[in-house]
């Protein structure tokens, strides 16, 4: 399986990380958006091509699958790049930032039939799945979430606390990670959604704080509060409250209501890490033929809810 990744910053770092412990994949080209600092990762990690030219890339014979670490407002039009090219596609977190192009690679990935994938690791997080397999198996349901997503982001720089070329968004990217494991964990279709935000940054153009509601047909309630101003733990921490029990998934850990660890062994996964599942996933379904957990059609209904709320806050930019 041979994979090209475009996008060299922090997260397609994580991703290259992930990779190298994946038997039979090689990642032959790297796509960024300078030369020097491109050329130097793929040394890094022994990638024989890079490049900053995407559409030339999707051109090679020895490339197999794309991923894409890009900045968010490019996902949507990269993603259906690579099908057109017949390139299966992982696009990170979130799939688009808007629900019209969203729509536009779940239409793509119908009419090509290959794998696109979205890379929703709280999906694959061991605290999550042993939350998962503790509903399926009929000994947890899960009553309300609670969910804080903190961040510190008055300055545009990337996870390394690096110059990041593209602004963020609470909504259509953090957001999205809650909003999809809610409506995964649930199994049940949102009712109703409310999202309030605060001002926005004078100089990034986006809220730096916001709040969600959301209930399912069946009565279950998720709270979530984003912030790009808190200067604390930074991270987003779920709280989990089920008719059973109380767990509290801080990425790939997870612990009761008492705050003491779960062994998560049991879980029976080959790595603790979220992304590298991820990506395993990503190049199983490729291998077998079938749609991956998080493919585009998954999580679409996500994206469906936060248009919906995207159009709320416009309204209430119109309210007075």
């Amino acid at each position: 399986m041979k994979i090209a990744l475009a996008g060299g910053g922090a997260f397609g770092e994580k991703h290259l990380d992930g990779l190298k412990n994946i038997d039979g994949v090689e990642v032959t080209a790297l796509v960024g958006r300078t030369m020097d600092k491109t050329q130097a990762m793929a040394d890094k990690y022994g990638i024989g091509y890079a490049t900053t030219d995407y559409e030339e890339m999707l051109k090679r014979d020895d490339v197999d699958a794309v991923i894409l670490c890009t900045p968010t407002q490019m996902h949507a039009d990269q993603a259906i790049k690579a099908m057109d090219a017949g390139k299966h596609v992982e696009v990170e977190i979130p799939l688009a930032d808007s629900w019209d192009d969203a729509e536009a690679v779940l239409k793509k990935q119908e009419e090509t039939g290959l794998v696109c994938m979205v890379g929703h690791t709280r999906r694959f997080n061991p605290s999550h799945q042993y939350v998962k397999q503790q509903i399926e198996a009929g000994k947890f349901n899960v009553l309300s979430m609670d969910v804080e997503t903190y961040f510190f982001r008055r300055e545009n720089k990337n996870a390394k606390g690096e110059p990041r070329s593209w602004t963020d968004h609470l909504l259509w990217h953090h957001s999205a990670h809650t909003i999809d494991i809610f409506q995964y964990m649930t199994g049940a279709k949102v009712i109703a959604a409310n999202i309030l935000q605060g001002p926005k940054h004078p100089d990034l153009g986006i809220a730096m704080d916001q709040s969600i509601q959301m209930k399912t047909d069946k009565g279950q309630i998720l709270t979530l509060s984003l912030s790009f101003n808190n200067e604390g733990p930074f991270g987003t921490f779920f709280r989990y409250i089920g008719d059973s029990a109380t767990y509290l998934a801080r990425y790939d850990d997870l612990f009761n209501g008492k705050d003491e660890p779960i062994d998560l062994s049991g879980v029976d996964v080959p790595s603790n890490n979220g992304i590298e599942l991820q990506d395993r996933e990503f190049i199983s379904a490729i291998r077998e033929g079938r749609e991956p957990n998080s493919s585009v059609k998954g999580v679409i209904e996500c994206y469906r809810t936060i248009g919906k709320l995207a159009a709320s806050l416009e309204e209430q930019d119109g309210w007075s």
